[in-house]
């Protein structure tokens, strides 16, 4: 069964969705990118033609915000450290600014490709 399937299933169950949540919470605290100060679109990789028009797409603050958090989490990196626990990403701070904007494109791209594809019936 595909990732994205999964995925659908466990959200479209709201018992599942309790079920899953503190495993989850688990996994992303797991992961370490919120002690560097990060949230989880930040970790989204930068070499996808939608994703570059989607950092095109971005409003100057939110790109400043994106470039301060990634060169912070470098500098920590450099220095293997971690940032201080109030300084860290919380799970209320972690939310998707990008994923919208990814969405919204590859829903344009498909509906130029259906347009491209229709056909003069006869």
């Amino acid at each position: 069964m595909p990732p994205l399937t999964i995925a659908k299933s466990i959200l479209s169950r709201p018992w599942v969705q309790r079920v899953m949540r503190p495993m989850a919470d688990k996994y992303a605290d797991l992961a370490g990118y919120r002690k560097l100060g990060l949230v989880a679109d930040d970790l989204i990789a930068e070499e996808n033609d939608i994703v570059q028009e989607a950092l095109k797409r971005l409003p100057p603050k939110v790109a400043y915000d994106r470039m301060f958090r990634m060169r912070r989490a470098v500098q920590c990196s450099i220095a293997h450290s971690l940032l201080p626990k109030e300084e860290q990403t919380t799970p209320e701070q972690d939310i998707g600014y990008l994923s919208p904007y990814i969405a919204e494109i590859e829903n344009e791209i498909a509906e130029r490709n259906e347009l491209d594809s229709l056909t003069k019936r006869k």
